[in-house]
């Protein structure tokens, strides 16, 4: 993100576009990622020296200005340090621009800041070790030009870097040429990363748009408040606070496809001359045909990554333009797949192909480009435990238990349906406070949109509150979102 404020009516937005590289180029940029990299090491040795050093004349008895000079941490500092060393250490570097010493130097003073932010208890999080040396093998190849020669070339097939010059591009670059040309873009920065064998430029634009104004060729959606049930089985699934399901879009679920053939490479690598030996555990040079499993095996993670990312995407833009207010679950993603977190064994790769916490994220910007209005219930909103129809709490539901059955009213309906409503009536109860909707049902009055829905007791059954007719019906209607599957059997409400 820039560090200066973001002007009213603009937002800071990336265009990222696959490179057709000369082996030219391709061994500039190359040697750029590796300078970053060199830039890196070096002053994080040279950080780690100086601090053993004050560490050890501490222990000498000495104190105050006996000490040797401490290294400051800020980018500022460590390109200073840096321009009076490399003539020395690297007696090659102006071979290179000198953004890519100074991408090295950022990334390494973002890692010293939140180590020391995270050690203070200033960052929230998890915590955050001290940074490690990077590996030629491991790390990944990326460069990032903020001065210099940036631009987009008219023919819109081709972008210029610093040092790097003229580089084809695998697709066309209309979309940011266009906002260029007219002027309601300007181009910030560009990242220059390798990917599953592939380079990708990534451009951080500044891009002008009509916040609040949705396109005029999109036509609102007859529910303009939905809930959103993410899962593993299903995308998402999409629900009005009447009761009606809107959509259902299944996952793609593009890693698990993709087991047969990564299955076939590791097994290919595993009886290759790789870097270890597995009698002795020693380093050694691994052979080229090991080098070109490991590559293949990266394109296949690459390609389920992008089969992913284009299911949410357009999933999460069909949300945003058809739906005026929409309410999802606040999940703690990273703790569902950890040792001791929620998930059972053999989920994990599950969780991880899902990406749960990735269609948030997107609505959280898509929101704001079409002028809907997200809502994000608490983390402990029982959407799943609470009953649809008379609003009772189910404590004990297991992962297994698909089908959700209430105790209360005797109301049998999708788990994920179910969810999915009493969002979207949470979603209509916070509109409702604002004065943008009127909020009604069984969760919504339950929740109240405040507190944490975990540690409510569950309540009886009300009969004939709002929704329990609606949600006891079958429904199979469709929208740009996607399609509905099969009506889910469900009981009538008592």
């Amino acid at each position: 993100m820039p560090l200066f404020e973001v002007p009213d009516g603009w937002q800071v937005q990336a265009y990222r576009f696959a490179l057709n590289p000369t082996p030219a180029q391709v061994s500039a940029m190359e040697s750029h990622c590796g300078g970053a990299r060199f830039a890196f090491n070096h002053m994080l040795f040279h950080v780690k020296s100086v601090m053993d050093q004050r560490s050890a004349e501490r222990s000498y008895g000495l104190n105050g200005d006996e000490l040797t000079p401490p290294v400051g941490w800020s980018l500022a500092s460590l390109r200073k340090v840096w321009n009076g060393r490399k003539e020395a250490v690297a007696p090659w570097w102006a071979a290179n621009s000198k953004e890519a010493y100074n991408s090295g130097l950022d990334a390494l003073a973002r890692g010293l800041d939140a180590w020391s932010k995270s050690r203070s208890g200033d960052r929230a999080g998890a915590a955050v070790g001290f940074p490690r040396f990077k590996s030629k093998a491991r790390a990944g190849k990326s460069v990032r030009f903020t001065t210099g020669a940036i631009r987009v070339e008219a023919d819109r097939h081709h972008v210029t870097l610093p040092r790097l010059g003229r580089i084809r591009t695998h697709e066309s670059t209309r979309k940011l040429a266009r906002r260029l040309e007219t002027g309601t873009a300007r181009i910030l920065s560009a990242t220059v990363r390798l990917t599953g064998g592939r380079w990708l430029c990534s451009f951080q634009v500044l891009v002008q748009r009509a916040i609040g104004a949705p396109p005029a060729h999109i036509a609102r959606s007859v529910h303009p408040v939905v809930g959103v049930d993410v899962g593993v089985k299903d995308l998402l699934v999409v629900a009005a606070p009447d009761g009606t399901e809107v959509a259902r879009v299944p996952a793609p679920r593009p890693l698990t496809v993709a087991q047969d053939r990564l299955r076939v490479l590791q097994r290919r690598a595993a009886r290759q001359h790789g870097p270890y030996d597995p009698g002795t555990d020693t380093r050694r040079e691994p052979s080229k045909r090991w080098q070109r499993t490991q590559a293949r095996i990266g394109r296949v993670h690459a390609h389920a990554a992008a089969v992913r990312r284009d299911a949410m995407a357009k999933a999460t833009t069909a949300l945003a333009q058809q739906h005026q207010v929409i309410t999802v679950e606040t999940l703690f993603a990273a703790g569902m797949r950890s040792k001791g977190g929620a998930c059972k064994r053999g989920l994990n790769r599950a969780l991880g192909d899902a990406a749960l916490a990735e269609i948030r994220r997107m609505l959280g910007y898509k929101t704001v480009w079409y002028g809907s209005e997200l809502v994000a219930a608490p983390r402990f909103y029982p959407s799943s435990k609470t009953c649809s129809a008379c609003g009772g709490r189910k404590p004990n539901l297991t992962l297994a238990e698909r089908t959700y059955v209430c105790e209360h009213c005797g109301l049998a309906i999708d788990r994920d349906l179910g969810a999915a409503i009493n969002l979207a009536r949470l979603g209509d109860t916070r509109t409702g406070e604002t004065g943008t909707g009127t909020g009604s049902g069984p969760a919504a009055h339950q929740q109240g949109g405040k507190g944490r829905g975990a540690n409510q007791k569950t309540r009886p059954a009300h009969a004939g509150t709002a929704g329990g007719c609606e949600a006891s019906t079958r429904h199979n209607t469709t929208s740009g979102v996607g399609q509905t599957g099969t009506a889910t059997p469900q009981g009538e409400a008592t």
